[in-house]
């Protein structure tokens, strides 16, 4: 369910950059071009120094998330395990892609609901190793209201879509995604990702 997730989440910031401008039958074209390109991109399975000081930072991000994916591809019921056997930039620039997808497709509710909920006790670590201090914060306090207040955020959570749907009510947790997409103005997440991997690029090489 995550992997598709995911992908909503890409498919939903292409939306939200053209799908709110007036120039209706430009933009049907841009989004169709974005998610065409999206969809053919090449996937590495082996990164090298070159490959990561060609490519563009629009493209850097992806490009490594990709790689990392591709890694649990074989062994998608050990993600947890996979993930924590690689270093600590690896495991960052992963699981910050996964909890910035999450919260952009439905919030912290179902990044905890989902199995990349798995990792949110490493989150505000990840964001600070990356630089983003004020992510970091702010996980840090969804977390602590996710363990304070499970009772009350997963009682509707039975498994069907009806009672993660009716979880939303009243949850604890919703006032954190208004604040997580207002960050966006003073902390570039993805920026300091890209800055991040330019700087530590060895440790994403394949050897």
């Amino acid at each position: 369910m995550k992997r598709n997730l995911v992908i909503m989440g890409i498919i939903s910031t292409i939306l939200s950059v053209f799908g709110c401008s007036p120039n209706g039958k430009k933009n049907d074209e841009k989004i169709t071009q974005s998610i065409e390109e999206f969809n053919n991109r090449k996937i590495y399975t082996k990164l090298t120094e070159e490959l990561l000081d060609n490519t563009s930072d629009d493209k850097l991000l992806q490009l490594v998330f990709d790689n990392l994916s591709q890694k649990n591809s074989e062994h998608y019921e050990n993600e947890f395990a996979n993930v924590m056997s690689w270093n600590k930039s690896k495991q960052a620039i992963y699981i910050i892609w996964v909890l910035e997808s999450e919260v952009n497709n439905g919030g912290y509710n179902q990044f905890y609901f989902n199995s990349s909920g798995q990792f949110y006790k490493y989150l505000p670590d990840a964001l600070k190793l990356v630089g983003a201090n004020k992510y970091s914060e702010l996980t840090k306090r969804a977390n602590e209201t996710f363990e304070k207040e499970n009772p009350k955020i997963t009682q509707h959570q039975d498994g069907t879509i009806e009672g993660f749907s009716k979880s939303y009510e009243d949850n604890p947790l919703n006032k954190f995604d208004d604040e997580f997409y207002k960050l966006y103005e003073t902390e570039n997440l993805q920026q300091l990702q890209v800055d991040f991997i330019r700087k530590h690029k060895t440790e994403f090489i394949d050897n």
